[in-house]
């Protein structure tokens, strides 16, 4: 077997600067391996994979290892900052070079998929034909970030609809009525927010907040019109009623100006009686990171808006794995099937991960174990949530350009400094407009 190798993503970016300056065009599955020659051919290592994946995926890469240790293969793990440019820096130095690129990555933000399948980089391999059985047991819904131009260039690590939770103690033990739609939400938000001071009802500064609130009502802020056209529009009736929900229920003290990852969230987030959230939420924020009691939360189907009979909702992550263009043969044989282990193998998916897994077969394992832990108030109607969420999501594109951290960049300074939501989200538009088109976009508002 081979013996495992882990380098950081510092050390990756910097081989690949190497490679740009020396003018080197090598191949093979090194480190930084797997790339074409200057020249743009496919190059076949053999069989040796190199996989860059970011911390919490380093245990997927080790349950393959244990998996097939006829593959041999090295591990990089790099930095896994959502938003973070060192990875597709070191990828503009491969492309710059001809070589250097991995076999397999997941990549650490799933914006990352808009230059990793762009013309310049092409990085993405086109899995449409490479991998249809395991393409056919996703949900088209959940796949549909991966679809671009009517080709699958990535795999769903696991599917990330928001669902709908709430404090199923709270709201026994006061009497509350769930809430079935936006508006109810909103109404409720405000009356909870007067009757119990500190009471929550959703966080608006971290970089999901924009897939929580505008996906979650359509607002166009990532419509993909072609490679090079986008459009923009906060002026769109969806885009309105989302911020009037907010203005609502934030000036009623009902909304946090944190994000659900700061520091200190945790003292914030147990006060969470409600909020549109990912379906990861629940373990990773309620059990895992903010230690909420056992027997508290529980998840509903996503909220329709007043004259809709479709509920709409965002989605928040579900990591995307990708495969390198520049390989063939053998290499890329064993690519493949690295991709197919993280994407569909229980022993990752279901043993291992904490997300709902976006490979449609393996869901009701990872449900059942889910049941197992009897975290949830009530876990039939948490793990029905579930998997009916993802026909819920609005249509949605990665970008050139990171939404979410324009959000966070523009949208919680201003109302911390004493800004309106509207005048907030107002100065998120512009911003947004600006940074689509200095990346290239023409866009259409």
């Amino acid at each position: 077997m081979k013996t495992k190798r882990y380098i950081t993503a510092t050390s990756a970016l910097v081989a690949g600067a190497a490679l740009v300056l020396s003018g080197c065009s090598g191949g093979g599955g090194g480190e930084g391996g797997g790339g074409s020659t200057g020249g743009g051919e496919q190059t076949d290592s053999g069989g040796k994979i190199t996989v860059w994946v970011d911390p919490p995926r380093v245990p997927a890469a080790e349950a393959f290892q244990e998996a097939h240790p006829e593959i041999e293969i090295d591990v990089v793990q790099i930095d896994g900052t959502v938003g973070g440019k060192t990875v597709k820096q070191a990828f503009a130095n491969f492309d710059s070079a001809g070589s250097g690129w991995p076999d397999a990555i997941f990549f650490p933000s799933n914006d990352d998929i808009a230059w990793a399948t762009n013309s310049t980089s092409n990085y993405a391999a086109d899995l449409t034909d490479l991998l249809p059985e395991v393409i056919e047991g996703y949900d088209p819904a959940v796949l549909s970030f991966c679809d671009i131009d009517g080709r699958i260039r990535c795999l769903r690590n696991d599917a990330a609809p928001d669902v709908f939770w709430y404090n199923k103690a709270f709201f026994d033990e006061n009497g509350y009525q769930l809430p079935t739609t936006w508006e109810e939400y909103g109404e409720l938000a405000v009356q909870i927010a007067q009757e119990h001071p500190g009471k929550i009802s959703g966080f608006l500064g971290d970089a999901y907040a924009v897939n929580r609130y505008l996906q979650g009502s359509g607002c166009p802020t990532n419509e993909r019109v072609s490679e090079s056209e986008a459009r923009i529009d906060l002026s769109d009736p969806a885009c309105v009623r989302a911020t009037e929900l907010l203005t609502q229920m934030y000036d009623a003290g009902a909304l946090s100006t944190q994000g659900i990852f700061d520091g200190d969230a945790a003292g914030t987030g147990v006060n969470l009686v409600m909020s549109p959230g990912a379906v990861w939420w629940g373990n990773y924020l309620f059990r895992d990171t903010w230690k909420i009691p056992a027997g508290q939360m529980t998840a509903v189907a996503p909220l329709a808006w007043e004259g809709e009979s479709e509920p709409t909702t965002g989605n928040e992550g579900g990591g995307l794995w990708g495969v390198s263009s520049h390989i063939k043969g053998k290499q890329l044989e064993n690519a493949l099937t690295f991709a197919t282990f993280v994407a569909t193998d229980p022993a990752w998916q279901v043993e291992l991960s904490t997300g709902l897994p976006g490979y449609g077969p393996v869901q009701d394992a990872w449900l059942d174990n889910m049941a197992a832990e009897a975290y949830f108030a009530d876990i039939p109607t948490t793990q029905e949530a579930f998997k009916a969420a993802a026909s819920a999501v609005s249509p949605y594109s990665y970008m050139l350009y990171d939404t979410g951290s324009v959000w966070t960049e523009t949208v919680s300074p201003a109302l911390i400094g004493g800004s309106s939501v509207e005048e907030a989200i107002t100065a998120f538009g512009e911003e947004l407009v600006n940074q689509a088109k200095s990346v290239g976009y023409t866009v259409t508002e």
